[in-house]
């Protein structure tokens, strides 16, 4: 690398400079406080680990985003963190070791070999809350109530939609048909992408009530009639009628409490199939091609680390979040205080401090502070001037 492009970054990693800096920071620490409000305790993980319990659980997807590397101390594979919620997991089951239920939340930056959405960045920040230790619906509620609280408490202006679904519903429909892993993977790949063609090419390929559960299926997506359609069409699979249960409690939830929130259901999304368990969930708001955020219950990761605790939750994308949050820190001008020692000086410069003000010393090159004010001394004190234009 030559001098002239020793600034560049690498693809897909960026940096935010001091104003964005601080919105950002502003941020994470209102929606931790709101967190907080709710009984979720900070825990701040390690950003490496040991791959053995970094990806453990989680399937070929995040094993293949995931940076890694050798520990020259211990001769075993580290890991950079793609995601949080595994490191939750383990903190509870191993760290806690906690009965009953347990709340934690986080946030930290994150890294990624690869991005996992086309268009946004492989060093995300993520804020995410996790509830551990309870399987029933009102729990997943919790954390889906949560997490439109926390993006009304960030003044997101721009409509949002909650996407949804069921992955145990997919699991009623097809777990016992013992599919080849090469026909269930283009099984999930045409749910995924929605794709006729592709259902229809595969129908010549399965049992003929395989193939009708595929299309019926493939087709329930889009307002929340879909329930009803469902209910109507898988009449006599109790397991999934129980799962459309949760889901209308859900809904009947997000419409009581959010009505601007945009509802979309979709019952072939199975993203994260081999680690969700149950409700998966994401937001989007207008003018995104991807989530902001994204979530589910997770039911079977911790007895990877000797504890099966149920488990739901989400992880929000910090930068994201911040191009359409309004909210911001109170932020007045900066101070720009002389050089000197005087006792009086150093007085008012540690009480302006200490009442939450920024000020710089004027070293004599300027201060790069945008619109400041100025420390002065008129007669025998010193005060605070709006500096000439």
């Amino acid at each position: 690398m030559t001098t002239e492009n020793r600034w560049l970054l690498p693809e897909g990693i960026d940096e935010l400079l001091p104003e964005n800096a601080r919105q950002l920071e502003a941020l994470r620490r209102n929606l931790l406080d709101q967190c907080a409000t709710w009984g979720y305790r900070y825990v701040i993980p390690p950003l490496v680990e040991f791959t053995d319990s970094l990806l453990v659980g989680l399937g070929a997807d995040l094993d293949l985003v995931t940076c890694k590397f050798t520990d020259q101390m211990s001769g075993r594979m580290l890991g950079v963190r793609a995601d949080i919620t595994p490191q939750a997991a383990r903190i509870d089951a191993h760290s806690l070791g906690k009965t009953g239920a347990t709340r934690l939340c986080y946030a930290g930056s994150t890294l990624q070999a690869v991005p996992q959405t086309t268009g946004v960045g492989r060093s995300p920040i993520q804020l995410g809350a996790e509830l551990f230790g309870s399987a029933s619906i009102a729990a997943d509620i919790e954390v889906i109530t949560l997490l439109l609280s926390l993006l009304e408490s960030a003044g997101v202006e721009a409509a949002i939609t909650l996407d949804i679904g069921h992955i145990g519903i997919y699991d009623a429909l097809f777990s016992g048909e013992a599919l080849a892993p090469e026909i269930e993977r283009q099984v999930f790949d045409a749910l995924q992408s929605k794709s006729g063609p592709d259902i229809a090419r595969l129908r010549k390929m399965l049992a003929p009530d395989v193939a009708t559960k595929l299309e019926h299926l493939a087709a329930l997506h889009g307002s929340t009639d879909v329930l009803n359609r469902a209910r109507n069409i898988f009449e006599g699979e109790a397991t999934v009628q129980r799962a459309l249960d949760d889901l209308e409690k859900v809904l009947t939830t997000v419409r009581d409490g959010f009505p601007d929130v945009g509802l979309y259901v979709d019952l072939t999304e199975l993203r994260g199939f081999r680690y969700h368990t149950g409700l998966v969930f994401a937001v989007y708001v207008e003018g995104r091609g991807s989530a902001v955020a994204k979530g589910g219950r997770y039911d079977s990761i911790g007895a990877v680390f000797g504890r099966d605790r149920p488990a739901t939750g989400f992880a929000i994308d910090l930068k994201a979040l911040l191009e359409d949050a309004t909210l911001s820190s109170p932020h007045t001008p900066p101070i720009i205080a002389p050089q000197g020692e005087g006792e009086a000086l150093l007085t008012a410069i540690a009480a302006l401090r200490a009442a939450g003000h920024i000020v710089a010393i004027d070293l004599g090159e300027g201060v790069d502070m945008g619109h400041a004010q100025r420390l002065v001394l008129e007669g025998s004190e010193w005060v605070v001037v709006e500096e000439a234009s």
